[in-house]
């Protein structure tokens, strides 16, 4: 079987980047909430998942990889995961989706806070019941402090809701896929800026990338990212054929990304030294990305412990 990334896929990838280098450059994470937004509106993009009978293309999740990727290697602001793949299938009639012309934010469960939700007109809240549906008007946000200026989180309150029902794993798997797959977006980005950096930087005469403990590090998040990024091409297809295994692939590719992402970013911040993290340098941004999308949907740990009991079972004998 042919797991590679079909021309059409790829093509829609290197579209993405392209708008997105036009109209989210460094300098617009700096003063815009949600740059280029507009223009992949008009490109299509928040329809992709939408069903045909929406005016959407009806894809899987597995053909809007590269795409998500794009985003993350961008670092774009905004709830793009909410937006363009957890309301496609929890609201896949609402005729505002495929235009662009509706942001959604979500609150995962046990989580406290809800990302960019500043920025949404509707609000998905995850409960033990099912979904919830808030109005913009009924939510009150009061902001807390996040890691990731860039993805601001609220406490969020409200009086009244619509339920949607249903079990809220199916929507929160293509979301941790999502997020995976920008993860790894982001990782890919650390690791070319840290690179093109580590040519050009000399210390005791000569460039940092020649330094053999530098080729090592950088090498170790090449092969992490890698490793990762076949995982999560898995779990969307895993998602989009709601195989047996969809639970522990999902978790697998997002422990792999967030890993690698985390890796890039501590490999750049030690290549770069104490310039790495200051207000001056765009590099920034992407290092809270890395972390704040490798605690999104659930964390590191969290995923690897699931992957463990899949593969594992519930015996404590049969691991440490």
């Amino acid at each position: 079987m042919n797991f590679g990334f079909t021309d059409e896929q790829l093509a829609l990838a290197a579209t993405v980047r392209d708008v997105l280098r036009a109209h989210c450059p460094p300098a617009a994470l700096r003063s815009e909430r949600r740059p280029a937004w507009e223009q992949l509106a008009a490109l299509g993009f928040f329809g992709l998942l939408v069903p045909p009978e929406s005016d959407g293309l009806g894809l899987g999740l597995a053909d809007v990889l590269p795409a998500l990727e794009e985003t993350g290697r961008a670092c774009l602001p905004g709830p793009v995961v909410e937006t363009a793949v957890v309301a496609p299938y929890l609201l896949p009639d609402n005729p505002k989706l495929a235009s662009g012309a509706l942001c959604v934010a979500v609150l995962p469960p046990g989580q406290a806070y809800a990302p960019d939700a500043d920025l949404a007109d509707l609000l998905l809240v995850a409960r033990d019941d099912g979904w919830r549906l808030v109005a913009r008007e009924s939510v009150r946000l009061v902001p807390r402090t996040g890691v990731d200026a860039c993805r601001p989180v609220f406490e969020v309150a409200f009086d009244e809701s619509e339920e949607l029902g249903g079990s809220v794993a199916p929507a929160l798997r293509r979301a941790t896929v999502a997020t995976a797959a920008q993860l790894v977006g982001v990782a890919r980005e650390l690791l070319g800026v840290t690179v093109a950096y580590a040519r050009v930087r000399t210390q005791f005469g000569a460039a940092i990338g020649s330094f053999q403990a530098v080729k090592h590090q950088l090498a170790d998040a090449a092969v992490a990212v890698e490793f990762a990024a076949p995982l999560v091409h898995r779990a969307a297809l895993s998602v989009d054929r709601a195989v047996e295994s969809a639970d522990r692939d999902v978790s697998a590719a997002k422990a792999a990304a967030g890993e690698a992402a985390v890796l890039a970013a501590r490999v750049a911040l030690q290549a770069h030294g104490a310039i790495g993290y200051t207000e001056e340098l765009d590099l920034r941004f992407w290092l809270a990305r890395a972390w704040s999308l490798s605690a999104a949907y659930g964390t590191t740990a969290a995923h690897r412990e699931r992957v463990r009991t899949a593969l594992l079972g519930d015996d404590p004998r049969r691991w440490p």
